[in-house]
């Protein structure tokens, strides 16, 4: 077999960003991309160095791993494992998130995570995360008797 009918999945990355001044939402944006044209996403894209900054503008403070997602659409030729991140805005360091880059993306938005679009106007990596349950917003046991 030569390496030209090799394929290979592609390694994304994706943040949960999250801000207490807005609780219980996520940054999500509109692609433009080809891929998923039209679909939600939540900033990342393909692993790189300093990746949410790229796009949003922002930093973040507590950032943790969330989850990875295996994403599959054979008839688009897309095979993506994606690497799921979480933290919260730096209200030090940023201010509220910018669309810098307006080719790839609609802006960013501020969205109820349990008040999301339907799964079908999800981008792969996120609608994945959504069937696996994901909570970003858990609170323990011990919070909740507080």
């Amino acid at each position: 077999m030569s390496d030209k009918t090799v394929k290979r999945p592609g390694v994304g990355v994706g943040v949960l960003v999250t801000d207490p001044a807005h609780p219980g939402c996520v940054l999500l944006g509109k692609r433009k991309s080809s891929m998923g044209n039209g679909t939600y996403q939540l900033p990342g894209g393909h692993l790189e160095f300093g990746e949410v900054l790229e796009e949003a503008g922002v930093r973040l403070g507590d950032v943790r791993f969330a989850s990875v997602v295996n994403s599959i659409r054979l008839e688009e030729q897309y095979h993506y494992v994606t690497i799921l991140m979480q933290g919260e805005l730096d209200r030090k360091e940023s201010g509220e998130p910018q669309n810098l880059e307006p080719e790839k993306n609609e802006g960013w938005t501020w969205t109820l995570w349990d008040q999301f679009p339907p799964e079908e106007q999800l981008f792969l990596p996120l609608a994945g995360l959504r069937q696996q349950g994901f909570q970003p917003f858990r609170t323990s046991s011990a919070e909740t008797q507080l």
